[in-house]
């Protein structure tokens, strides 16, 4: 693959993390739910990611930054999902 071909992939999926993560604010603002707002603040730090990939150098992923701004969209996901499924108490 050429590196102007990653670059166009890769924007394309940081647009694809910017929408997912717009409906799921939006299914948050609906519902309240924070599995929601959780959701779609990953979805934007995934596509945050991308985004400087495509900008910096589309073929070099092994920058320490980009990692961890992925590692934080997937804690954001762990947490979010055991947030969920934690069992609630009622007064």
């Amino acid at each position: 693959m050429t590196t102007n071909l990653i670059a166009a992939l890769q924007v394309m999926s940081a647009t694809a993390g910017w929408t997912a993560g717009l409906f799921f604010v939006r299914f948050w603002r609906d519902t309240g739910d924070r599995l929601f707002l959780l959701f779609g603040a990953a979805f934007w730090l995934l596509s945050l990611s991308w985004l400087a990939l495509a900008i910096l150098d589309p073929t070099d992923e092994t920058r320490p930054y980009i990692f961890a701004i992925r590692l934080v969209a997937f804690g954001l996901i762990i947490v979010a999902t055991i947030d969920k499924n934690r069992p609630r108490t009622r007064l």
